[in-house]
């Protein structure tokens, strides 16, 4: 990896000032959901009819009391996912990256296997990284999911942007890991021509 300061991807950038339409959009949309609660509610209390159907069900209740509280994340994931970047997914320093892998990613490889770099992580060129944004989907006291946009330099020719998702897992000693990291990315559009002959 070069001389570039790898942390600096991961830190907060000064926001772009918005036009003054743009200041607009929250207002905009709160009277759009005032008034789509006020038609909500006279759909609902409006309408006095009584239905006679009781509606019935074999289905077990959905038991809720074992989903653990969300928490704000822990910084140790958050360490956890910036070390697994700078070395798995740069494939730099690959023994120190082994730690910050779990095992649904290491998928049995011993250290000497691993650092052969041949290892299920989508690589990306982090030296090319300008800004590496996370959004945190959910976070629990052993568990956590984020979304990592890796967003390229300008100068950076060929490298396109990529989102990814990783799911972080703790272990029994304390350590967070990195138990997935897969791409996101849109499913393809279908042609209507191969589909229903349109085009034929």
């Amino acid at each position: 990896m070069s001389d570039v300061d790898v942390d600096s991807i991961f830190e907060h950038r000064e926001k772009i000032k918005k036009p003054g339409w743009q200041k607009a959009l929250p207002w905009i949309a709160g009277v759009l959901l005032v008034a789509g609660v006020i038609v909500f509610l006279v759909v609902k209390v409006g309408n006095t009819g009584k239905s006679l159907a009781t509606p019935l069900s074999d289905n077990p209740a959905v038991d809720v009391s074992k989903v653990p509280k969300t928490i704000k994340l822990p910084p140790g994931a958050m360490k956890a996912a910036r070390q697994f970047i700078k070395t798995a997914v740069a494939r730099e320093n690959l023994a120190a990256g082994y730690k910050w892998a779990g095992p649904q990613i290491r998928q049995g490889q011993t250290l000497a296997e691993w650092k052969t770099g041949n290892i299920a992580v989508i690589p990306y060129p982090v030296d090319s990284i300008d800004y590496a944004p996370m959004k945190v989907d959910f976070s629990y006291p052993n568990e956590a999911q984020i979304e990592v946009a890796l967003l390229p330099k300008a100068s950076a020719k060929g490298v396109r942007s990529q989102l990814f998702i990783a799911d972080l897992i703790k272990t029994k000693s304390g350590q967070w890991q990195v138990n997935a990291w897969v791409p996101r990315s849109s499913p393809p559009v279908p042609n209507g021509s191969m589909n229903n002959g349109a085009g034929s």
